[in-house]
């Protein structure tokens, strides 16, 4: 049995999704008439990143006009009627288990209910003994190399996080390995990789997935690996690239759409 706040909060993402997308372009948005709400989370249980506050203000600034964007490391947020009333949930280099069962309940149904995430870089090293997250999120954080510069290939610029970006994007960056290669899970679209013979430490065998999405229930879902320095944050490509990953997750913009 489907209890009324929960499908109320399926049905709120599910109207947000349908009158902003799919064929709304993120110029086109207008917050009066499409009233999306994105929520930042970025408590941490293990390591924290210094550039979790630069990496807020780069959310608020690129979103600007377009969405709602709040900010927390409050979990007890992460409940039906907190959740239903935003579009998305941004998961800014968290870190260890953030989330309580209930809270972890409410968010599964808010996802599968047709809500949206964003994961950013430490996204993936959380929640490591949450099945349902993993599958979710693709693949779990287990090491890195010291920060470098190393060449992303983009391998789908057609998604609305990567058509601005180039066939070939040098950075500098920390880049994640991860316990499985996300390209190997089924319903993961990969899409960019890191070259591993243009930096030290690669460990994924030469395929290195960094950024990709997916789709869970009916929701969408869509991670990237970089964001761990400051200067991340201020890179116009990378701060494009994040902007058009949220959109996306709302629902809005270039990419596949949700199953009907």
């Amino acid at each position: 049995m489907v209890r009324p706040i929960q499908a109320a909060c399926g049905v709120v993402c599910a109207a947000l999704l349908t009158s902003c997308a799919p064929n709304t372009t993120p110029n086109e948005l207008n917050k009066d008439q499409c009233p999306l709400r994105v929520l930042v989370f970025s408590k941490t249980a293990g390591f924290r990143h210094t550039s979790i506050p630069v990496g807020i203000e780069c959310v608020r600034e690129v979103l600007l006009g377009t969405i709602e964007v709040e900010a927390t490391e409050d979990s007890s947020r992460f409940n039906d009627a907190e959740l239903a009333r935003f579009t998305c949930v941004v998961f800014l280099s968290t870190t260890g288990d953030v989330l309580e069962p209930t809270q972890q309940a409410a968010f599964q149904r808010f996802i599968e209910g047709g809500g949206g995430f964003a994961g950013i870089h430490a996204a993936s090293d959380t929640e490591h003994d949450w099945p349902w997250f993993t599958d979710m999120i693709g693949a779990r954080f287990i090491g890195h190399p010291p920060v470098q510069s190393a060449t992303v290939v983009v391998e789908d610029r057609t998604h609305e996080s990567t058509r601005m970006l180039p066939a070939r994007w040098s950075r500098t960056d920390e880049w994640y390995r991860f316990h499985r290669n996300p390209r190997s899970v089924a319903g993961i679209h990969v899409l960019a990789n890191l070259d591993e013979s243009t930096y030290e430490g690669g460990g994924m065998d030469g395929d290195h997935p960094c950024a990709w999405w997916r789709l869970m229930g009916d929701g969408r879902c869509w991670y990237t690996a970089g964001g761990h320095t400051e200067e991340s944050f201020r890179e116009p490509l990378f701060r494009d690239h994040l902007r058009g990953g949220i959109l996306w997750a709302c629902g809005v913009g270039a990419g596949p759409s949700p199953r009907p």
